[in-house]
């Protein structure tokens, strides 16, 4: 698969992105041209420092490019107010973090439940969404653990329920499985991969791990904030 224009749902056109410190200037990201198609499984992957972490956030939408544009389903977002960019992150993109980011006095299910209560699902409607999810990622038995009882594994696993609970149309999984033994994270790809085999979502996955990379269909590698190559992957669709 390979990006088409149309039928990209997030296009990053010469972008930049440029932090001040002091009195000097330090790009992370060199004028990026990249579209990300619907239903594509992408890997960004680069060592510390390449500019991954700086491009997960404008991809997010949680940052804003200081040169160049950003579209999202063909909406530039640096021309969207906060609360737009907000409702619309909120709307489309779900978040699976490497440090889980659950919230320790809410179970299980309350965490899930969390985004759909943010959407102004009612209670029953998001309750039924949660546990569904929960079933999905194997932990319909956990429902009601608190995040200190569960392992890390298990944690994660919340996480993506959590990331799918407004099924967005794209799921952002920044280094899932960096706090993982490598048997979980195995088992925490494989979660990833059966989501985008199954219900098409477009998956992006940003990490330091080239080993992880050979689950997507499509990889770009960033050197000092630029794209260094791109590879293509065929068999990732079918799971090889």
């Amino acid at each position: 698969m390979s990006p088409s224009g149309e039928t990209a749902v997030i296009q990053l056109e010469k972008v930049w992105k440029i932090y001040q410190m002091g009195d000097v200037q330090v790009p992370a990201l060199r004028g990026i041209d990249l579209e990300i198609e619907r239903g594509e499984f992408l890997a960004i992957a680069g060592a510390s420092g390449s500019g991954k972490s700086t491009m997960m956030n404008l991809i997010g939408c949680l940052d804003l490019p200081s040169k160049g544009k950003i579209r999202l389903d063909g909406t530039d977002i640096a021309t969207l107010r906060e609360s737009q960019v907000a409702q619309i992150r909120g709307q489309k993109i779900g978040f699976v973090f490497q440090q889980f980011n659950l919230i320790p006095t809410l179970t299980a299910l309350e965490n899930v439940m969390l985004p759909l209560e943010f959407q102004n699902v009612g209670t029953a409607g998001a309750r039924a969404r949660a546990l569904e999810l929960l079933k999905v990622v194997g932990l319909g038995d956990r429902v009601h653990h608190l995040p200190s009882q569960l392992s890390g594994g298990q944690q994660q696993r919340v996480a993506i329920a959590r990331a799918l609970a407004v099924n967005p149309d794209i799921i952002l999984a920044d280094e899932p499985t960096g706090n993982l033994d490598s048997k979980t994270g195995a088992f925490i790809m494989n979660v990833l991969s059966e989501i985008y085999r199954k219900d098409s979502k477009t998956i992006i996955l940003v990490t330091h791990d080239f080993h992880l990379v050979k689950r997507a269909e499509r990889i770009v590698y960033l050197n000092d904030g630029q794209i260094e190559r791109i590879e293509y992957n065929n068999k990732a669709r079918g799971g090889a």
